[in-house]
């Protein structure tokens, strides 16, 4: 039987992108996939004939661009073209526009608010001066700041150095700005509902907390940190849909030597004495490596897979309290033609970028306040995408894909889990939204899948439907994630590692948890990193 030096258990890309560095690493690499497809959440599928779907992630911007170059991802295919414009459809019938040219889009919210427009660049300011003091730490280890080891103290002085090039008042803005609400940060600078409305809406995607909740003001910070070409907060569309990622990585991966199983579902960590030896698959079949290094999220690795007896009771406890709550829908819809967007009719090109709903503080907290009452958004924040208007590849001539990103969406309702009917309710709540901002849009839809966060637990395999692995909240981030002591991409059992977004830096596909975990086990198997 051949033995491995590391297994990867499920082809997201996090564990793509370990497998990738591992193998070019010099180990022989297995990547088991409980799907019939690679990819993850990061994945395209023609769910109807000619429609090429981004089942659930969408736009790209988070992948590291050294991940980029070490992988030469472009060399296996990916391309990746930006957008950039986004809209907020405004339910007057008005819209607010943001565009690549500051002076241009200073003007669009001079529409809305002179004094807004005034205090922009001082709001972006702010913004991406916190934004470049954490981009250093993406693609590093977080220390252990009880450790005092080299390495540790090494890692500690790193952050002090980041947020050490921050003046005075930034880094005392730094200390608020990490645990304050999005809410009261936008509330500083701007007073236009739908200025706020729509810089808001990263501050709550994918995240179990609305925009006056304490932390959403990082989260907004996560959404803006990655960067195309050089412009940092910049997104755009990767040709093929955001299976193309994947399958870049995976074609890294194997120019490297690593193999790829699909339809291997792993149930349990193998054991020799106090490490792990392998994996054992759902009929039996025992494959053993030198290491293991989970992509599944905390709660599924640890709770699900790895033996009980072999961690720790206090270990167990924490990530049974680990914050993994679901909170986001996705329809991907099928057109037979471009919808009408009155808003947007003087400006057609803002067709071609993001188009929001929801256009101020106060409609998201609406929109949260039905999740917390144990039911999907009557009015939901939408993030709405029409690809094709960019990349022929995803429908036929004269067809167009959209892609619409619901919150909020719980996991269980409150009288009871998720079925067929209340599924169509949820879809027919997001197609009637959007027919209220383009008339006739129903009459379009050629087809429309729609997934609730239940959904995407069972065909994914993410713990609620949860697309971070976990909240990116303050105690769950740097060296409290996933677990405070566990940080660094080990677990409690020599051999087994964590590679998917519940470990650091987080979600979104970034590919960071993967090469940062691939770089920890080549130093514990003393192979340098090529």
């Amino acid at each position: 039987m051949k033995r491995y030096d590391a297994i990867v258990i499920g082809a997201g890309h996090n564990g793509l992108a370990a497998a990738a560095y591992l193998a070019r690493g010099g180990l022989e690499v297995l990547v088991l996939e409980r799907r019939d497809a690679i990819g993850g959440a990061a994945i395209s599928e023609e769910r109807h004939p000619g429609f090429t779907y981004s089942s659930c992630s969408y736009v790209c911007s988070l992948l590291r661009a050294e991940i980029m170059r070490d992988l030469d991802l472009p060399k296996h295919g990916l391309k990746i073209i930006p957008y950039g414009t986004t809209a907020c459809l405004m339910r007057g019938g008005d819209r607010f526009a943001m565009y690549p040219d500051a002076d241009q889009t200073r003007r669009e919210i001079a529409r809305h608010s002179a004094r807004d427009a005034d205090a922009f660049d001082e709001f972006m300011r702010d913004l991406y001066r916190q934004c470049r003091a954490i981009r250093p730490l993406l693609l590093k280890t977080p220390p252990d700041p009880t450790s005092f080891k080299p390495r540790d103290i090494k890692g500690l002085l790193e952050i002090g150095r980041a947020f050490g090039q921050l003046d005075e008042d930034a880094l005392y803005q730094a200390m608020q700005f990490w645990t304050m609400s999005c809410g009261d940060f936008l509330d500083r600078y701007f007073e236009s509902d739908v200025v706020k409305g729509a810089l808001a809406g990263g501050s709550i995607i994918g995240t179990a907390l609305g925009p006056y909740s304490p932390g959403s003001a990082y989260v907004l910070l996560h959404h803006v940190m990655g960067d195309l070409d050089g412009h940092v907060g910049a997104w755009g569309f990767a040709v093929g849909g955001m299976g193309a990622i994947s399958k870049a990585l995976a074609g890294a991966a194997r120019e490297h030597g690593a193999e790829i199983r699909t339809g291997a579902e792993v149930s349990e960590i193998l054991m020799q004495g106090d490490r792990a030896a392998g994996v054992v698959l759902a009929d039996g079949e025992e494959v053993r490596a030198r290491t293991v290094v989970s992509n599944l999220d905390v709660k599924r690795t640890f709770l699900k897979l790895a033996p009980r007896k072999h961690l720790p009771g206090a270990f167990v406890d924490q990530v049974e309290r680990f914050k993994i709550r679901g909170s986001s829908g996705k329809l991907n819809i099928a057109l037979d033609a471009l919808p009408d967007v009155p808003a947007l009719r003087h400006d057609p090109k803002l067709m071609r970028g993001g188009l929001n709903v929801g256009d101020s503080l106060e409609y998201l907290e609406r929109a949260y306040d039905d999740w917390k009452n144990g039911t999907w958004s009557k009015k939901p924040y939408l993030d709405i995408f029409i690809p094709s208007t960019l990349d022929s590849s995803m429908a036929p001539p004269g067809k167009h894909y959209m892609s619409v990103f619901v919150q909020y969406a719980p996991p269980t309702l409150a009288d009871g889990p998720w079925t067929a009917e209340s599924r169509q309710a949820f879809g027919d709540t997001v197609l009637d939204t959007i027919e209220s901002y383009m008339p006739g849009f129903r009459k379009l839809v050629l087809d429309a899948w729609v997934r609730t966060p239940a959904d995407i637990e069972a065909e994914v395999g993410l713990t609620e439907g949860n697309i971070f692995q976990g909240e990116l909240t303050l105690d769950q981030l740097l060296f409290n994630r996933p677990v405070p002591g566990y940080a660094q991409y080990r677990s409690p059992i020599r051999g087994f590692y964590m590679c998917g977004s519940s470990t650091h830096p987080g979600g979104g596909a970034m590919g960071a948890p993967g090469a940062n975990a691939a770089r920890e086990m080549l130093h514990d198997l003393k192979r340098r990193a090529a």
